[in-house]
């Protein structure tokens, strides 16, 4: 950042305490949530609060029982954690890009391992990508969201947006792929060509295939999950 005195550094740094947005970006790496009531967040994503704040993991009941068996059957490794009562909240996840969606009435299907935070009158549900179960670790889940208000991902630097039009097919990296709009259902395909001319099985010979309308949002980095089990 260069050089600066202690209050050069502070002035250029300190949190802007006259935004006053539910969700704040402070920084493009740190969420500020102005919270007066409650929210969902990424267990250990909390860096820091000021006020009157409690913390309670999820109880193993808290969403239902279907959730329960879901996050069981998959592994799911996205703890959520509940953060309530009355302050500023500031949330980070190993230094990605934050991105604020405010979802009105829409849906969207974000990566497990990218969903940061969530307004506790969104609704969400789990859903296991099958086909690939037993060909690839990690990563094979996603979290579906949908109705009104805030919802934060995050990504390994500068997202781009894949539109995804009729007849045209958009391929992606699974370990590359952060969100898509939540009317479209990924296929995935295994490219034996590819694969076989290399020699080994490799990242790029497993690609997710989006068909129909809507987008897909891709990071520049190949995010490889580790499993529970491994």
């Amino acid at each position: 950042m260069g050089k600066f005195s202690l209050n050069e550094f502070i002035n250029k740094t300190q949190q802007d305490d006259n935004e006053n947005e539910y969700f704040e970006l402070e920084t493009e790496r740190v969420l500020e949530v102005n919270l007066n009531g409650e929210v969902w967040s990424k267990m250990g994503a909390m860096i820091s609060y000021i006020g009157d704040i409690k913390f309670e993991r999820e109880r193993v009941l808290e969403h239902g029982l279907g959730k329960m068996f879901k996050k069981a059957l998959t592994g799911e490794g996205t703890q959520l954690m509940k953060a309530k009562g009355k302050g500023r909240l500031y949330l980070a996840d190993q230094g990605k890009k934050i991105t604020v969606f405010d979802l009105k009435d829409e849906s969207i299907c974000v990566n497990g391992n990218d969903l940061l935070a969530f307004e506790p009158s969104i609704d969400w549900d789990i859903h296991l990508m099958r086909k690939m179960a037993g060909v690839m670790s990690g990563g094979l889940f996603n979290v579906t969201l949908q109705g009104r208000g805030k919802v934060a991902i995050t990504t390994h630097f500068e997202p781009l947006t894949l539109l995804v039009k009729p007849g045209e097919t958009v391929y992606t990296d699974p370990h590359a792929t952060v969100a898509w709009s939540g009317n479209l259902a990924p296929e995935f395909k295994t490219d034996i060509s590819f694969r076989t001319f290399i020699g080994r099985g490799s990242g790029e010979s497993i690609q997710m295939a989006f068909s129909g309308e809507g987008f897909v949002i891709i990071q520049p980095f190949e995010e490889v999950y580790v499993s529970k089990d491994s």
